[in-house]
């Protein structure tokens, strides 16, 4: 397995002063992704939870569905001109029965870890038919315990401790309990790898649960709670128009700037008992 994190030599400067160290880096290595022996996708991630990350992917794209949906997720043996395994490219084989990665949603062969939607065919191709609709969830999550969520993430981040240049994702209960994280140098894999983590332990959908993320909410991460059966998405930063759009058309509760006791609420306050005359 790969390494989390590496040591580089660096020129420290205080006040003026230079001197030499070392620093922790996040390690940032691309994974291939196939499904049948075919590649599918290329995406730089930080190494670990990868079986987590593949099986996360599948299910935001609408392939899997189940723990049931993948008979084997494994990585292939002789990925370099030496024969060696780089654990950087991995296979995963579908069940008798589930269809393929339909092309029009395959993405270009290459994507990088700030941005998981870069080369999508188009908008529409997104917009995949979610398996759980979360717009009649009746999770019901106070103000309170929402605030308390990114102090509670980032006391869970042991990597991000070390090197300072990791996202995080987090999935809690509606009582504020931690369920499950993970870290990446991506958002969009961080998601991906809590999404998978309940797939793969049979826990879709996530109903009554709440996708605490570290940075900002794009149109993926919606996407990715909506597909994952998610219906609280909370970020610590800005959202983008187009995620704003889409949680509200799919019933999925966005908030936003949630930093100390202040939030911006995007769309269906109600969970949160709120509601504006």
């Amino acid at each position: 397995m790969g390494r989390v994190t590496s040591r580089r030599r660096v020129v420290r400067v205080v006040e003026g002063v230079p001197g030499a160290r070392p620093d922790t880096l996040t390690v940032e290595e691309p994974l291939e992704i196939r499904v049948g022996g075919k590649p599918l996708t290329i995406t730089m991630r930080t190494p670990g939870h990868d079986f987590d990350l593949a099986a996360g992917f599948l299910v935001g794209e609408g392939v899997s569905r189940s723990s049931d949906d993948i008979r084997s997720i494994r990585y292939c043996a002789g990925a370099t001109a030496d024969g060696s395994n780089t654990y950087n490219v991995l296979d995963v084989v579908l069940a008798d029965g589930v269809a393929p990665p339909d092309a029009s949603l395959e993405r270009n062969f290459y994507t990088t870890s700030s941005c998981g939607l870069c080369g999508k065919a188009s908008l529409d191709a997104v917009r995949t038919t979610a398996t759980w609709p979360v717009d009649g969830d009746a999770l019901v999550i106070s103000p309170s315990t929402v605030a308390e969520l990114p102090d509670r993430l980032r006391a869970a981040q042991l990597v991000f401790d070390r090197t300072g240049g990791l996202h995080a994702a987090g999935l809690f209960s509606a009582t504020g309990e931690l369920l499950c994280l993970r870290e990446d140098v991506g958002r969009h894999n961080a998601v991906d790898k809590v999404v998978g983590w309940a797939a793969r332990q049979g826990r879709l959908p996530l109903s009554g649960t709440v996708l605490m993320v570290s940075g900002r909410a794009s149109f993926e991460l919606v996407q990715k709670a909506v597909m994952a059966g998610i219906p609280v998405l909370a970020a610590v930063s800005a959202p983008s128009s187009l995620a704003v759009d889409l949680a509200a058309e799919m019933g999925l509760t966005l908030v936003g700037f949630l930093r100390g006791t202040s939030m911006n609420v995007y769309s269906r306050p109600d969970r949160l008992g709120l509601s504006i005359a």
